[in-house]
C-alpha cells in the first residue's frame, strides 16, 4: 500500500506540472483583461488639468499634466482644458443719449489652473454659456450706458478698457482670467449714422469756406499793402522833384537823341526835321 500510495502521488504532481503553464497563462490573461476593463490610470494632455471623483464628489487635488493611476470604481478623473480659448459674443445696448447700438466684442480667456476643480464644482464645463456670454452682455450694456453714441467711436480706447477691466473684475470671481479684450465693432441705426454723415458734411463745407474767407483777407491786404507801397512810392518821387532833376532830364533826353542822329543833314529842312533837340538851351548852359 505504501507503495502504491508513493506512485500516486507522484503521479498527480507530474499532471499538475504539466497543468502549470496554462493556469499561469490564464491567471495572466485575466489579469490584463482586468486592467484594461478597470483602466486604474489616466493620462491629462498639455494644457489640461485632472479633476479627481471620488464616488462623484470633488477632490481638492487637481492632477497636472502626464500619467496618474486612480483606485478602479471608487475614483473617476475628469479633464478640463485650461489652454487660452476665445469667445466672440453680441450685445446690445443704449448710449448715454438713448441711441440703439450694437456691439461685438471678442476676448481671449482660460481658466485658472489651480482653481480647475472649483469651476468644475460650480460652474460645470459649459462655463462660456453660463457665465461668460451673459457677463459680456451686462458689462456692455453698463459701460455704453456711460457715454454718448459720438463718444463711443472719439473715445474707443477709453470705451474698451474700461470695458476690459469691467469684465476682467466680473470674470475672476468665477476663476476665469482674461487674457485679451478688444471690441470688433459697433453698429448704430440708420438714422444715427445718417445724421453723423450730415454733421461731418457741414463741418467739411464750414472748413472749407473758412479757408476760402482767410484766403479773400490775405488777397485783400496783400492788395492793400501793395497799392499802399505804391503809393508811397510816387509820393517820394514828387518829394525828391526839383528844377535841377527837371533839367537832367531834358540834357538827358537830347543826348539821346544826338547819339541816334548819323550826321547827315536832310535836304529839305522843316519843323521836327534837324534833330538838334533843345541846342539852344544847352548854348545858353
Amino acid at each position: 500500500m505504501a507503495h502504491r500510495d508513493i506512485d500516486g502521488a507522484k503521479e498527480a504532481m507530474r499532471v499538475a506540472m504539466k497543468k502549470g503553464p496554462a493556469r499561469l497563462g490564464l491567471i495572466i490573461a485575466g489579469i490584463v483583461v482586468g486592467l484594461l476593463i478597470l483602466h486604474p490610470w489616466v493620462q491629462i494632455g498639455a494644457g489640461e488639468r485632472g479633476i479627481v471623483l471620488n464616488f462623484g464628489a470633488v477632490q481638492d487635488n487637481v492632477l497636472g499634466e502626464g500619467l496618474h493611476f486612480r483606485i478602479p470604481v471608487m475614483q473617476m478623473v475628469a479633464v478640463m482644458d485650461v489652454k487660452v480659448q476665445k469667445s466672440l459674443t453680441n450685445a446690445a445696448a443704449s448710449s448715454s443719449d438713448l441711441q440703439e447700438v450694437s456691439s461685438e466684442v471678442a476676448i481671449n480667456y482660460h481658466i485658472i489652473p489651480d482653481k480647475a476643480n472649483v469651476v468644475y464644482q460650480t460652474i460645470g464645463i459649459s462655463f462660456k454659456e453660463r457665465i461668460i456670454d451673459p457677463a459680456v452682455q451686462e458689462m456692455v450694456k453698463a459701460v455704453t450706458a456711460r457715454y454718448t453714441a459720438e463718444e463711443l467711436i472719439t473715445k474707443r480706447p477709453a470705451v474698451s478698457e474700461e470695458m476690459r477691466a469691467t469684465l476682467s473684475d466680473r470674470l475672476r470671481v468665477y476663476n476665469i482670467y482674461v487674457d485679451a479684450f478688444s471690441i470688433v465693432g459697433f453698429s448704430f441705426s440708420k438714422i444715427f449714422m445718417e445724421a453723423i454723415e450730415s454733421k461731418q458734411t457741414a463741418e467739411q463745407l464750414a472748413l472749407k469756406a473758412k479757408r476760402d474767407l482767410d484766403r479773400i483777407k490775405i488777397e485783400a491786404e496783400q492788395k492793400i499793402t501793395a497799392a499802399q507801397a505804391e503809393a508811397e512810392s510816387l509820393r517820394l518821387q514828387r518829394a525828391n522833384i526839383s528844377i535841377d532833376l527837371i533839367e537832367l532830364r531834358k540834357v538827358e533826353a537830347n543826348l539821346r537823341a544826338i547819339d541816334k542822329w548819323n550826321g547827315i543833314l536832310p535836304q529839305v529842312t522843316g519843323s521836327g526835321t534837324v534833330p538838334f533837340i533843345g541846342i539852344g538851351e544847352i548854348q545858353k548852359r
